[in-house]
């Protein structure tokens, strides 16, 4: 099969239908060409419990073996398991997953060693262009001696890190329901929350890459509803939803209500501030709540704005030594964990937090959740460029207002903002926006979303 590298190569991973845009064949390439790229002599790979992902992972591990690679297979794991493994073993890595895409996709998270991103601008397009050239020409013939392939079991030990990370000795017992969605969560949850006094409702940790409960895509409201009733029906102190490859972590409160990630991602800031004695530098994306700011200025800390986007955060940790950095879209990433994001580490924080105090889940996260907010609402336009153009004139000459464009266009004023920003693979454009309350924040929604929408 010949494929269109051009539909299944995105700016951060590679990701495409199983087998109709990519199979075995195609993956064995990438491993060659992943070794290539890298320079590695060796690396490590993981997957997801979708039913391609062991057969992609075993092909692109012969392909880096033909290159004289050795290749440590951790088997089914999380993504921030296998940065973990990166991270710890100072290898390259490859994660099989389509995190929470659709059954029928796979893809390929690639790393350099200590976790490292591999994107469009750190060696994807390298691998890709090899790629391209061997679908053409030929594979390359392998190496007169080919790397070895053998097996690890990392769990245990990504269990064990994370545990030093967040100290969990004092808190009182608590009730809490997980839905792994049928995804990952399934596998590391039982090992990580083992030995803590805490009940736990399991959820679909079933490993089923068909997912037949719901899809395992927690940033979609209709995935969280079988863990709200959940919640309230056992009377839990809180809820965890993972997505598929469970690097991401949704909280919801007592009440089966929604923790919006911004809330979490200031909790975990002021904790992570206080454990490096009052300073350090916190990341956060220009669409996470103003709360976050304020909370990390009231501990002592220091917030950087920027982009959206996994790629732009972990360069903006590694170039400013932050301590933390968390988005909207519930990524977490931690310094002391390769600059990586793992939800697994932010849901322990929660956990620690929450049972280090008496109150509810509602009330400890109220002081961190001080704004209203849109959520991320898409329309679809013929032309991003003239939509936003229309933003930008219908705005730029009112005086209350400031306008800058390090994502897209942001509008802000005394009392809100709104950001709009255009998706790198589909005809929309993304709106969030956020005000003091609720009815300034929907008249502020609707007179921006007039605009766009024409």
């Amino acid at each position: 099969m010949a494929a269109d590298l051009s539909q299944i190569v995105k700016a951060y991973d590679v990701r495409g239908v199983v087998p109709d845009q990519w199979d075995e064949s195609t993956a064995e390439l990438f491993g060659a060409a992943f070794a290539e790229v890298t320079g590695a002599s060796a690396i490590v790979t993981g997957h997801d419990m979708r039913p391609s992902s062991p057969g992609l992972s075993g092909a692109f591990a012969r392909g880096a073996a033909s290159r004289g690679v050795d290749v440590t297979e951790i088997g089914l794991c999380s993504t921030d398991q296998l940065y973990y493994a990166s991270g710890a073993l100072d290898l390259p890595g490859a994660m099989f997953t389509a995190s929470h895409n659709p059954a029928r996709y796979n893809g390929i998270k690639m790393c350099r060693a200590g976790a490292a991103p591999v994107g469009q601008d750190t060696g994807l397009a390298e691998i890709r262009a090899l790629v391209e050239r061997w679908i053409e020409s030929g594979a390359p013939e392998p190496v007169a001696v080919p790397g070895t392939v053998g097996r690890r079991d990392t769990l245990a030990d990504y269990a064990a890190h994370l545990r030093t990370l967040v100290d969990l000795t004092s808190i009182r017992p608590l009730k809490v329901v997980v839905d792994a969605g049928n995804g990952m969560g399934g596998h590391t949850v039982p090992t990580v929350l083992a030995g803590l006094p805490l009940t736990v409702v399991p959820m679909y940790f079933e490993l089923d890459g068909t997912f037949p409960n719901h899809e395992a895509n927690p940033l979609d409201p209709a995935n969280l509803v079988d863990l709200q009733d959940r919640v309230r029906a056992e009377g839990a102190d809180l809820g965890l939803a993972f997505d598929g490859d469970a690097d991401r972590c949704f909280v919801v409160d007592q009440r089966g209500e929604p923790v919006s990630p911004s809330a979490v991602t200031a909790l975990v800031a002021s904790r992570e501030l206080a454990r490096n004695g009052g300073r350090g530098t916190i990341i956060h994306n220009l669409i996470t709540s103003w709360s976050v700011p304020e909370v990390v200025r009231e501990n002592g800390g220091t917030p950087v704005r920027t982009r959206v986007g996994h790629s732009f955060i972990k360069a903006e940790m590694a170039a400013t030594g932050a301590i933390f950095g968390g988005e909207h879209s519930a990524h977490y990433y931690f310094k002391d964990f390769w600059n990586a994001d793992t939800g697994m580490l932010a849901a322990l924080h929660v956990l620690a937090a929450l049972g280090e105090q008496d109150g509810p889940l509602s009330e400890l996260v109220a002081q961190y959740d001080r704004y209203t907010g849109s959520g991320e609402i898409n329309s679809t336009v013929a032309d991003q460029a003239a939509r936003i153009a229309a933003v930008r004139a219908a705005y730029e000459g009112r005086a209350d207002v400031t306008l800058d464009e390090l994502d897209g266009l942001t509008v802000t004023a005394a009392d809100w903002w709104f950001n709009v920003r255009p998706s790198n693979t589909e005809p929309l454009l993304r709106l969030n926006a956020e005000a003091k309350d609720e009815a300034l924040m929907a008249k502020v929604r609707d007179e921006a979303l007039a605009v766009i929408r024409g």
